[in-house]
């Protein structure tokens, strides 16, 4: 119980996890590394060939998850979408593959989707943004029980959605929005030049998610260190505590109330088998300091 006898809310934690042999051998992985959430691919995220799930493995995985321990379960779009870009060939193909992975993840019964917004190559950005907006009317007007998440970029050349303010613009331009919220990757915020390495920073951080997107959006959190300076627009994920960002940069982040309570996934690299145990525990020893009562919701395994 927390203060007051209020029940304490389970944290939510866990990496994305390889469905290699199957979707529904991803949880079984998920669980020995103690996970209490998830992110996969529901596809080759490096293809575009897309053959259908089997409604064994459907079945499969919807049988693993029934205990609910795992919850969310995020499904993340392959890299080869491209919302923003002015080639109309990939740009049709983009939004079929958006809303392919939506429908596989309502099959499974995975509460997120989680997509980057992609490039406007050699156009402006306000025409990648309008692009965009024009992509998400067509993917959402079909009904789903499934939220799609959009994830901040580094703001590296013409990619879209790097800055809160880009993001809002964004989902106002999208009329059926309900079905429609914001992923914070902390890489990729800090390479675009959000810092929250001190207290301060991170209020600051706070106040522009309040004043932009609104709290009510922000729905998920992917954690991973930077390997760039901030504003360095560098892509490179690194291990927690081993990039530019820090621990104190990720107890300043998780420490702030606005931040507290959202599903966490790590993205970080995976060099050798110990490295998702390592970085779970070092968010799981964050996350202890911060609140010492805090519930897991289950018994973790595999700290070190």
């Amino acid at each position: 119980m927390g203060r007051k006898g209020m029940p304490i809310s389970p944290i939510r934690l866990g990496v994305h996890v390889s469905i290699s042999g199957g979707i529904e051998k991803a949880v079984s992985r998920a669980r020995e590394l103690g996970c209490s959430a998830m992110q996969i691919f529901s596809r080759n995220p490096r293809g575009w060939k897309v053959l259908p799930l089997p409604p064994q493995s459907i079945a499969a995985f919807q049988e693993a998850i029934t205990p609910k321990d795992i919850d969310p379960i995020v499904v993340h779009t392959p890299y080869l979408l491209n919302l923003a870009t002015p080639d109309e060939h990939l740009y049709q193909r983009s939004i079929a593959g958006l809303a392919l992975d939506i429908t596989r993840a309502a099959q499974i019964g995975a509460r997120y989707v989680v997509t980057h917004l992609g490039s406007a190559k050699e156009r402006s950005k306000a025409f990648g943004q309008e692009r965009v907006v024009k992509a998400l009317q067509v993917v959402l007007r079909q009904e789903a029980p499934v939220t799609l998440l959009l994830e901040n970029s580094a703001g590296a050349g013409k990619g879209i959605g790097a800055y809160l303010e880009e993001l809002q613009k964004i989902i106002a331009g999208v009329e059926i929005n309900k079905k429609l919220g914001v992923c914070f990757d902390s890489c990729h915020g800090f390479a675009a030049g959000y810092d929250f390495r001190t207290p301060d920073k991170a209020n600051f951080l706070a106040e522009e998610v309040n004043r932009t997107i609104g709290r009510e959006r922000l729905s998920l959190l992917h954690l991973n260190d930077c390997g760039g300076e901030l504003g360095s627009h560098s892509d490179r994920h690194e291990h927690i505590g081993e990039g530019k960002i820090g621990f104190s940069g990720f107890r300043n982040l998780l420490g702030h109330p606005s931040f507290q309570g959202l599903p966490m996934i790590l993205e970080t690299p995976k060099e050798n088998p110990r490295d998702d145990f390592k970085n779970l525990s070092r968010i799981r020893r964050i996350c202890q300091k911060i609140s010492p009562n805090l519930s897991w919701g289950k018994r973790e395994r595999g700290d070190e």
